[in-house]
């Protein structure tokens, strides 16, 4: 990989990105609603008021001029001014950011560390009791709604057995390391089991692949012990088509924070986001939208780098 390809593919995010932010505040402003229905429900407010906010926050602009004030003051790092709060945008999504980092980024470990020894385990057992056991549970794990199986676990886990809090960041005058960890135990599992699911079927169809290949028959003809060409020859190929999966999921981890967190009360972006759909906060909802935006940008953009690092023969153009 050379350092001019590194370079090219950099630079075709920009328009990549610009082309999404248009498309994104498009849809925002389509939406049904306006910002300061919020405020109309209330009896003191009258329609003068009502008037001065909309000239406030730019509502009487066209929606073109709106964008293009919008990205002038995103490029310079004013990502707005919140209209439920009053709080700038990134002040109150900086406050939010790191509960969902600890969950999403838990949860991702959870699953990579899960995910590729069951999928490994059940590519090397295939048709055993073993493989038909896993897979019923990654079947169960992609068909089974997230909600449904975070509502279960609280009533079974918290309600039923006491054993863990049911929702929150840590207990009122507590905060200490197990505390916080204890809350996490109940978010993460559930945020991470779907993505198990999925990442170990992929692991083992990629793997199942790979072990029939010739270069796997002439290790063993070699003398290898069979874990040696499980472990050093067929999984760092079979890992190839994985990066790609893994990249697109990074994304569907921190959107599936939204549900995990509004089920769990977890005070991240997710609850973020359905707290300010409920406002018709479109400048808070522009911030976040666009953080998940360059995620997926920035996901697939490692991965095909990461291509490069895994298998010498891909070259970037």
């Amino acid at each position: 990989m050379s350092f001019g390809s590194f370079i090219r593919r950099l630079l075709g995010t920009i328009p990549l990105i610009l082309g999404i932010s248009v498309v994104l505040f498009s849809i925002i402003h389509l939406a049904p609603g306006s910002p300061l229905d919020f405020y109309a429900d209330n009896p003191n407010v009258t329609r003068e008021a009502l008037e001065q906010m909309r000239v406030a926050f730019g509502l009487d602009k066209p929606v073109p001029e709106q964008y293009v004030r919008w990205l002038w003051a995103f490029l310079n790092g004013n990502w707005g001014i919140s209209f439920r709060t009053g709080q700038p945008v990134l002040e109150v999504i900086l406050e939010r950011l790191p509960a969902t980092l600890i969950l999403s980024g838990s949860a991702f470990l959870l699953s990579l560390a899960i995910a590729i020894p069951i999928g490994v385990l059940a590519a090397t057992r295939r048709y055993s009791k073993l493989d038909t056991f896993f897979t019923f549970v990654s079947f169960s794990g992609i068909s089974i709604p997230v909600f449904w199986v975070g509502l279960m676990a609280q009533l079974v886990f918290a309600i039923w057995l006491g054993w863990l809090p049911a929702g929150g960041f840590q207990t009122v005058g507590n905060g200490s390391f197990m505390d916080v960890l204890t809350h996490m135990v109940m978010p993460v599992c559930i945020l991470s089991f779907a993505t198990i699911a999925g990442w170990s079927r992929y692991v083992r169809a990629s793997l199942i692949d790979v072990i029939g290949q010739d270069y796997i028959r002439t290790a063993r003809a070699k003398g290898q012990t069979p874990r040696k060409v499980i472990w050093r020859h067929a999984v760092r190929n079979a890992l190839l088509p994985i990066v790609t999966v893994v990249a697109l999921d990074i994304v569907q981890i921190v959107s599936g924070a939204v549900i995990t967190e509004t089920i769990f009360s977890w005070p991240g972006i997710g609850r973020l986001f359905v707290e300010s759909m409920d406002g018709r906060d479109y400048p808070v909802l522009m911030g976040l939208m666009m953080i998940s935006s360059f995620t997926m940008v920035a996901a697939n953009f490692a991965a095909d780098m990461l291509y490069a690092v895994i298998d010498p023969r891909v070259r970037l153009a």
